[in-house]
C-alpha cells in the first residue's frame, strides 16, 4: 500500500511561519513544520504556474 501525501495545508503553514516569528520555535522545527504541512508542494504548484513574486 503507497502512502498518500496529504493536500498542502496553508493554514499550517502560515501557523508555523508565525510562530518562528514570536519565537515559539527553533527554525529547524520550523521547518518540519512547513515541510509536512506541504511547503514542497506548494513552492512547485507557484512554479509550475509562472507565478513570481512582487513588491508589496
Amino acid at each position: 500500500m503507497a502512502f498518500e501525501a496529504p493536500a498542502p495545508d496553508l493554514q499550517k503553514l502560515i501557523s508555523a511561519w508565525e510562530e518562528w516569528e514570536r519565537g515559539d520555535q527553533q527554525p529547524g522545527r520550523v521547518l518540519a513544520n512547513m515541510k509536512t504541512a506541504g511547503l514542497p508542494q506548494v513552492l512547485q504548484q507557484l512554479l509550475a504556474s509562472g507565478w513570481t513574486p512582487t513588491d508589496q
